[in-house]
């Protein structure tokens, strides 16, 4: 099996994948379950694009990027799982509901395979990390997987920072501003963003020399874009506005929005 019909199965694939997500997250209350089997789809594609037998069976370094996608996947995907058992609606998704109307279910159909093609592109990040053909394990190798374990615990740091704030009813008005939360608005995102730095750096090697290796480049800086200026912080800031009001605003003021760097006292203090 060639690349390009490796490739074009993933994309049918997901897609099918996410019109399953479409068909779930109709329901009212359901939406969230969209994220769940966005993380999975794209954690099994990853392990399929890394092992399947292109040019014979896999080596050491198409096993290291399947493990470290697929641990990358299990994690999230559960956690997001844990977390949207028994919830309402992604904040999100419910204010789309709200904002398309009638029109949710056939524009909600597309937004999600928008989704789908996400997954399939962000694949392309993890095919050629694992086929890089420069004997393993580099340097390289090692800093890939480093960055991908530092970016999955800070992931769960975060996500488990959240989850315990919000236990607390006294929290219930309230904006975390705790842990890595008083260093970034978005730390989850933030880690999420710093997995896909770890394919890159894998796919580039130590030396550039892996032409498609440059390629994985497009990950991070696709990932960053989505998370920062499309489905992740502007929509699901737009809600904490909504719902906190003076006390989100003043966080903004204090908080770098992805970045975990301290602002500057003359940073907090700009209009």
């Amino acid at each position: 099996m060639g690349p390009v019909i490796l490739s074009a199965l993933i994309a049918v694939a997901l897609s099918i994948a996410m019109a399953g997500a479409w068909a779930i997250a109709r329901k009212p209350g359901r939406s969230g379950w969209t994220d769940v089997i966005w993380s999975y789809a794209i954690g099994v594609a990853g392990v399929v694009v890394a092992l399947a037998p292109i040019d014979g069976p896999p080596g050491k370094r198409q096993w290291l990027v399947a493990v470290l996608v697929g641990g990358w996947s299990l994690r999230l995907g559960t956690h997001i799982a844990l977390r949207t058992k028994g919830a309402h609606d992604d904040p999100r998704y419910a204010e789309l509901r709200h904002e398309w109307g009638d029109r949710f279910d056939r524009r909600l159909f597309g937004f999600l395979q928008i989704q789908a093609i996400a997954a399939w592109l962000l694949s392309a990040s993890i095919l050629v990390a694992a086929r890089n053909p420069a004997p393993a394990f580099g340097l390289s190798d090692g800093a890939g997987a480093a960055i991908l374990l530092a970016a999955v615990i800070g992931e769960a740091v975060a996500d488990a920072q959240l989850s315990s704030f919000r236990t607390n009813p006294a929290n219930r008005r309230r904006v975390c501003d705790q842990g890595l939360w008083g260093l970034s608005r978005h730390p989850n995102y933030f880690f999420e963003w710093l997995g896909w730095v770890a394919y890159a750096v894998i796919a580039v090697g130590p030396d550039g020399r892996f032409g498609w290796g440059w390629l994985a480049l497009s990950g991070p800086a696709f990932m960053y874009w989505l998370l920062v200026h499309v489905s992740g912080i502007p929509p699901l800031e737009a809600h904490m506005l909504r719902s906190r009001g003076e006390a989100f605003r003043a966080t903004q003021r204090r908080i770098r929005a992805f970045w975990p760097i301290p602002k500057s006292r003359t940073e907090e203090d700009r209009p």
